[in-house]
């Protein structure tokens, strides 16, 4: 399922930026991308998102900067310096070396030293930043999924008018069939036996009987409107699954059509269904 979240904090010698997003996907397929000192925390990483995301082809960007020196609190190191200025005091009189400007001192490596900060402390920094950055992220899916259990919603109601309509009318409809089929078969057999058309329009009937579909079709209808009122747990794969039994149906209806109207309700059906099925796979 789709979502995007992000979010920002700062420890006292680096600036975290972590960013969520997510595209469609069957399964949970995680990707990162991060400095190469935070790859240690991949393994972690990739188990918090797993706890809270089960769908998605998901990509976790994180970005590290050092916090201008400016901006820390600084320590200067003396003793390095007392030694700086012993050096370049003998090294002027043997080698007659230019003095050392302050500026060049505190450029020396080791002469600023900010607060110490170990790699524990950012990795709990990265980590709290994540479940942060996940909630928003679950927030952002969630709103998204109440707009596509809407779009489901409409597309079962439309089906539902479709199904009712057409086995409302199903009787009338195969009664016109058979008196056409009984006049042709008049018109090419002539005096036909009636005990053996009786036998062969039960054959027929038999074959034509869409009550089961139509049983099944409204019995499907049902569960997906009551998982997506629920929307409860991971659904998307139960989803999945009732819009294969859903299209199985409609197919079989339309191979058993009497009349137009039996193959364009099998038509409408399925591509309400199709548009739906498209629509499941964004679903966790």
């Amino acid at each position: 399922m789709t979502g995007f979240a992000n979010q920002a904090a700062e420890t006292v010698q680096k600036r975290i930026n972590l960013e969520l997003r997510a595209v469609n996907h069957r399964y949970l397929d995680v990707q990162f991308r991060m400095p190469e000192e935070l790859r240690f925390l991949e393994g972690e990483l990739r188990e918090l998102i797993a706890a809270a995301v089960a769908r998605g082809k998901l990509e976790c960007r994180i970005q590290v900067q050092d916090i201008a020196a400016a901006e820390q609190s600084v320590n200067v190191n003396q003793d390095l310096v007392a030694q700086l200025a012993q050096l370049n005091k003998q090294w002027r009189k043997q080698y007659g070396l230019a003095k050392l400007s302050v500026a060049e001192v505190l450029h020396f490596p080791g002469v600023l030293a900010g607060k110490s900060e170990s790699t524990e402390t950012l990795a709990a920094a990265v980590k709290d930043l994540l479940a942060r950055t996940l909630k928003d992220f679950d927030a952002a899916r969630l709103r998204e999924g109440k707009k596509l259990g809407q779009h489901l919603l409409q597309r079962l109601e439309a089906m539902t008018e479709i199904v009712d309509g057409l086995s409302g009318r199903f009787p009338q409809l195969l009664e016109t069939h058979m008196e056409k089929v009984r006049s042709r078969l008049k018109e090419a057999v002539g005096n036909i036996d009636n005990e053996r058309l009786q036998q062969e329009f039960a054959l027929f009937i038999q074959k034509a009987d869409v009550d089961e579909e139509f049983s099944r079709l409204k019995t499907h209808i049902a569960e997906v409107r009551r998982i997506v009122g629920e929307g409860k747990g991971s659904i998307g794969k139960r989803l999945d699954f009732l819009m294969q039994e859903l299209n199985r149906e409609a197919n079989t209806l339309g191979s058993k059509a009497i009349a137009a109207e039996c193959t364009q309700a099998s038509v409408e059906l399925k591509v309400l269904i199709e548009q739906m099925r498209e629509q499941v796979q964004n679903i966790e």
